[in-house]
């Protein structure tokens, strides 16, 4: 349930109620707006929400029906912006993450990287530990892998994002990165998102391969759920009966989510589509509808990639469209 409190009430009041909810065995979670403080009341116990709506300062007490609370609308109504590193996302900022499926080698990622922040990309991706479908394809380089990543991103004054495969990985990877990025084959790897709500930096989700708008919302709620607010969606396309693509980009999750949910929605064309030429008409749909953002896989020399080629765009044409997108996003009053 949700606990609006009165216009004005103080924190005195606010810590009463988080205290009173605590003690008949809910977790309490905390939501500050411009004109009223909302209180997440989150938890299996059976309360009469008439015992709260008598409580001092409390204005309303709203029974939540979904089966996500803290990602819900009803929770935060405001769009939940993310920083990273300077670079804000949601809320009208929309943000552009790029660079390799793969770290390959320093070399690599350092002419990626140099081209990618000449166009002015402020956040450099690539794979440390690659979750590949047949056991012989290229695994990554591990945290050799982290470690070129940070220091490249160094280099540039660029943050950071990987996708993290285990929990006994996390630590490692709160040394290197500064968004941890959860892929599709472990949206629903529950453990794992147990203990990134306990970390204090942003995470990525992607949507499963197969997965509902609901069960991926569901997965953020496991994330929130643990205290960590600072969840980005990732829609990158999910398995249908068409194999003229790689997956079929669910466009219309954009605006479903935005209706329902406060998160940013990041889109990644690349995953979706798996064809290079299939990227950028991918991309310029996605802000069109709405889209928080974008992930897209560029590689300085795409034919001699390990990993994911043909869907890297070259650094030439990745220039060409982040200026397109960049025009794009002002018609529907978005900015990079």
């Amino acid at each position: 349930m949700l606990i609006v409190m009165e216009s004005g009430a103080d924190e005195n009041k606010i810590q009463k109620i988080v205290n009173f909810i605590k003690d008949k065995g809910f977790d309490a979670h905390v939501s500050k707006g411009e004109d009223h403080t909302v209180i997440g009341a989150v938890g299996r116990k059976v309360i009469d929400k008439r015992d709260i709506e008598l409580l001092e300062g409390v204005q309303e007490v709203i029974r939540i029906s979904s089966p996500y609370k803290l990602v819900s609308r009803v929770f935060k109504q405001s769009d939940t912006v993310i920083d990273v590193n300077g670079v804000k996302i949601g809320g009208g900022h929309v943000g552009m993450i790029a660079g390799p499926c793969s770290v390959e080698s320093y070399d690599q990622m350092d002419i990626t990287a140099s081209k990618l922040s000449s166009c002015g990309v402020k956040i450099l991706r690539g794979g440390a530990f690659k979750p590949r479908t047949s056991p012989y394809a290229f695994q990554g380089l591990g945290e050799e892998g982290l470690k070129i990543l940070r220091e490249v991103a160094d280099k540039y004054s660029m943050a950071v994002t990987s996708e993290v495969m285990e929990v006994s990985q996390i630590p490692m990877f709160l040394e290197y990165v500064d968004i941890l990025q959860v892929g599709a084959r472990n949206m629903q790897n529950f453990n794992l998102l147990k203990h990134l709500g306990e970390i204090r930096k942003p995470v990525l989700l992607k949507r499963g391969l197969s997965s509902t708008i609901e069960e991926w919302l569901m997965s953020a709620e496991y994330i929130m759920s643990g205290g960590n607010r600072e969840v980005i969606l990732c829609e990158r396309g999910i398995r249908t009966f068409e194999h003229m693509t790689r997956n079929t980009l669910d466009i219309s999750a954009i605006p479903v989510v935005q209706k329902i949910s406060h998160l940013p929605i990041l889109v990644d064309p690349s995953h979706a589509t798996g064809l290079r030429d299939k990227v950028a008409p991918m991309s310029k749909a996605a802000i069109a509808a709405g889209a928080d953002g974008l992930i897209i896989e560029v590689h300085h020399s795409p034919e001699t990639a390990l990993c994911d080629g043909a869907q890297s765009l070259y650094p030439e044409d990745f220039r060409v469209l982040f200026d397109d997108l960049k025009v794009l996003a002002k018609v529907v009053n978005k900015k990079f």
